[in-house]
């Protein structure tokens, strides 16, 4: 048995050093017009070999290891308490939400330009995991494709305002809808699939919709993407210093005050805010209507959901058009804040991190989703010296997370329905 140990800790070992000296250990520097291919600085050598040191060691004496871990004392010790009643965790979510929207609504007036324009792609990324947090967390359909729908929503209001001079109000249910229309389009085809056969089928759509606006350069402009999308206007009020369309009159003009550039990033931040609200009661509210039942009794047993009358049909073509629809939305607001989109803003990345938030906050837990996605979207831009080693940072933080509470942040809490027996 120790032998056999030393022989798996060995091949570990052996693998550790082999995925981690090309990627860490060997740099690309350019000479000129060529490349050479450099070695990394000592200190960086040393800590891969310590790597495979631990990596050995925790392998030979994995059975110890775990078994004077399972005898330390729980690092949480609320894992095992029991579910909070479901009124008292209502109030204490509506409460909660309460303060987050005053805390939101005060944020962009006492912080920099700069932390208001990260806080709108913090919403931006609330919109997304809401949606997809109907389709994975609710009714349990692995969708690797759902940055195929925030493209739609994104070039939805790029080509209309580029072709036809179409507003961002007219164009921000235009994209919710068209985008809504995909998730239709693709629910018909994965009717009869589930689990990794789910997974590949949306991947596969995903990176058909990048490929499709990155070759169709005549329309979506190809790898150049479309620029100069317009702002959102305020009843005809725009927020740029010069007006770009005539009739409408500026924003400081108006009210007779100096341009300020952040007056438009603060308008921007508020719609998004105020469309991720919108997300957060109207899902909520499709929660405990019939809908969202049926979507949680297909997730727990499809065989049971058909069962008792369930149209498995409807119930995933429900799941993917509402998640879409919303994504729809996170795309249009995308759009106008960058005010320039490619087909490089849409890769499979970001499904694979809006993913991450929605099981890194619960599963089918809206407030954890809302948590986590604030957590994902944040603490990158706090720790930009480590940008090197983000990605390998988050995958750490992913595998810890699965230990330590693979529930997510905040999991989602069942009804419990006492029945009383009658004499």
């Amino acid at each position: 048995m120790a032998t056999q140990n030393i022989k798996h800790a060995l091949f570990c070992a052996f693998i550790t050093l082999l995925i981690s000296f090309p990627i860490l250990g060997l740099n690309l520097e350019s000479a000129g017009t060529t490349l050479e291919l450099t070695g990394a600085d000592s200190a960086t050598i040393v800590a891969i070999l310590v790597a495979a040191i631990v990596v050995f060691l925790f392998q030979t004496f994995r059975d110890s290891i775990l078994t004077a871990a399972g005898k330390m004392p729980k690092l949480n010790r609320w894992s095992d308490r029991q579910p909070m009643p479901q009124e008292k965790r209502l109030k204490l979510e509506n409460l909660f939400m309460t303060l987050i929207m005053i805390s939101a609504l005060i944020w962009p007036f006492i912080v920099s330009r700069g932390s208001v324009d990260l806080s709108t792609l913090v919403l931006i990324y609330v919109m997304l995991a809401l949606g997809l947090n109907v389709v994975v967390g609710l009714a349990g359909l692995l969708d690797l494709g759902y940055v195929a729908f925030y493209a739609v929503g994104a070039y939805t209001f790029a080509l209309l305002s580029q072709y036809l001079g179409v507003s961002f109000w007219i164009a921000l249910p235009a994209g919710a809808l068209l985008a809504a229309l995909f998730g239709l389009a693709l629910g018909f085809p994965v009717l009869r699939l589930r689990g990794d056969y789910l997974a590949i089928v949306t991947l596969g759509f995903g990176e058909i919709i990048r490929i499709l606006l990155n070759n169709w350069t005549s329309l979506t402009g190809g790898p150049n993407g479309i620029g100069g999308i317009p702002d959102p206007t305020l009843f005809g009020m725009e927020f740029g210093r010069r007006i770009k369309e005539e009739g409408n009159i500026s924003f400081h003009d108006f009210f007779g005050i100096p341009y300020d550039s952040t007056h438009k990033i603060i308008f921007l931040y508020l719609i998004a805010l105020v469309l991720a609200f919108i997300s957060f009661l109207a899902i909520r509210r499709l929660m405990s209507m019939p809908v969202g039942r049926s979507w949680e009794a297909l997730r727990e047993d499809e065989i049971a959901a058909r069962s008792l009358g369930l149209s498995r049909t409807g119930v995933k073509l429900s799941a993917f058009t509402i998640g879409a629809f919303f994504a729809g939305f996170a795309g249009t607001v995308f759009a106008s804040k960058q005010g320039f989109i490619s087909p490089e803003s849409f890769v499979f990345l970001e499904s694979a991190i809006v993913l991450a938030i929605v099981v890194l906050g619960g599963m089918g837990s809206q407030v954890g989703v809302i948590l986590a996605a604030i957590a994902v979207t944040i603490l990158p831009e706090l720790a930009r010296e480590f940008s090197e080693y983000r990605m390998l940072i988050f995958g750490a933080a992913m595998v810890l997370m699965m230990v330590w509470r693979p529930q997510g942040l905040m999991p989602m809490r069942r009804v419990h329905i006492n029945l009383q027996k009658q004499e």
